[in-house]
């Protein structure tokens, strides 16, 4: 009797981690897996729903459990339902709320992750802050007319949303001229992008008792947003306003399209020894950095795209001119004294782990034409300054301190006024 030698089933691929991400920038489901996932995907009309076929994939308890995690508020998913759809093949169906255009790719993998299929899935038609105030309003028309006089003038309800509102434009000094003459007054509102650090897939740092920076970084924005807004002449716009990744680059980007006057990127710091501690506050710096821990930082920091996800096979030539087209050296003595003035302010609240403003190549901070910080608001790596980082009252007196740092740096360098005109990036 002949044997005929069979080769082996291939053995299906477990899922270790389904993950989604909704936020009204988009929505991002990742797959984790041990190994690279064989991928197609397609769309159906009528009604919308985008398709991903898994290859070699076991239907498991945690693919199974993917649907319960879309949320109802979902802005972009409505359900998802998972199914063997042929032999050794697993179907994956997202039905839609609107037309989307998504971005489908993989990740090596990366600190705590193994490989990752990462949908991204935008609108179609993209999300344009300045074009959503101006539906509002026109607050840019209304930041540079003269002040209102009587009832009017009163500052426009709150509403929730992310983008700054339109409000009674306030008097902000000139500086003096070379004649010694005092300019013309600016009468506006001072718009500040206040970005949380990392969020989404990218956690930061972690402290030992669990808490982890993007987590932080949030509530600390929310809370300097907060006290922001009831300034009569600032309004605060959170850059991530939930827990969603967003690319470095991107942050840039929204900055801009904002017309932002100042830009603060909020951390929490970490080292290898718990008993590093205190405040501190970064500029870029465009020839190196002040300190190899400084460097150090910059380069951990800058990982926040690769640990986050970002799809290296599209390249957006607006993104690159944000960060190429203008000369930074003006901006960076301006983000110096910004930076003075916050790190001053933040020695009232903590002790300061270098009482000098430090730089590095951080690329959250490149906006050419915006002055930025980043301001690590101690160090979470260290038991007792994390245990502070996560209680309410001292997440209050840090925000307050950086509000303090901004409104000296502006009592000292009022912006010019501001063009009705709609820039591009």
């Amino acid at each position: 009797m002949l044997a005929i030698a069979m080769q082996p089933a291939t053995a299906a691929e477990k899922i270790a981690a389904t993950r989604v991400w909704p936020a009204q920038e988009y929505t991002r489901v990742t797959i984790e897996s041990a190994h690279a996932l064989k991928h197609q995907f397609f769309f159906v009309d009528k009604p919308q729903r985008l398709v991903v076929d898994l290859e070699g994939v076991e239907l498991d308890a945690e693919l199974k459990s993917l649907p319960a995690k879309v949320g109802a508020g979902d802005p972009y998913i409505q359900s998802v339902r998972v199914a063997i759809n042929r032999p050794n093949v697993v179907r994956v169906v997202f039905d839609l709320r609107t037309e989307v255009k998504p971005s489908v790719f993989a990740l090596a993998p990366i600190g705590e992750y193994q490989h990752r299929l990462v949908l991204d899935i935008y609108p179609a038609k993209p999300l344009d802050p300045l074009l959503a105030l101006v539906e509002r309003s026109d607050p840019i028309a209304e930041i540079g007319a003269p002040p209102l006089q009587g009832p009017a003038a009163a500052p426009t309800p709150p509403v929730e949303s992310p983008m700054p509102e339109a409000a009674a434009p306030v008097r902000a000094e000139a500086p003096r001229a070379a004649s010694g003459k005092r300019a013309p007054k600016v009468d506006r509102l001072v718009i500040v992008a206040i970005d949380a650090g990392h969020g989404g897939e990218d956690s930061g740092a972690r402290g030992h008792r669990g808490a982890l920076e993007k987590d932080v970084t949030l509530a600390i924005a929310r809370r300097l947003k907060a006290r922001m807004d009831e300034e009569p002449n600032m309004r605060g716009v959170l850059v991530r306003d939930n827990d969603y990744f967003i690319p470095l680059a991107q942050r840039v980007a929204k900055s801009r399209r904002l017309q932002a006057d100042l830009f603060v990127s909020i951390h929490a710091d970490a080292w290898v020894r718990p008993d590093a501690r205190g405040s501190s506050v970064f500029a870029l710096s465009e020839r190196g950095a002040t300190s190899s821990a400084a460097r150090m930082l910059a380069q951990r920091e800058n990982q926040s795209d690769l640990i986050g996800g970002v799809n290296l096979g599209v390249r957006d030539p607006v993104l690159a001119r944000t960060l190429l087209d203008l000369s930074l050296t003006a901006t960076i003595n301006d983000s110096l004294k910004l930076g003075r003035a916050v790190l001053t302010e933040l020695g009232d609240v903590n002790s300061l782990h270098k009482g000098a403003v430090e730089q590095a190549g951080f690329a959250v901070l490149k906006a050419p034409d915006v002055p930025s910080i980043l301001v690590e608001t101690a160090f979470i790596s260290n038991p007792e300054e994390e245990r502070r980082l996560q209680d309410a009252a001292y997440q209050d007196r840090i925000s307050g301190a950086i509000l303090a740092g901004l409104k000296r740096y502006l009592a000292q360098n009022p912006p010019l006024a501001r063009s009705k005109q709609f820039g591009t990036n």
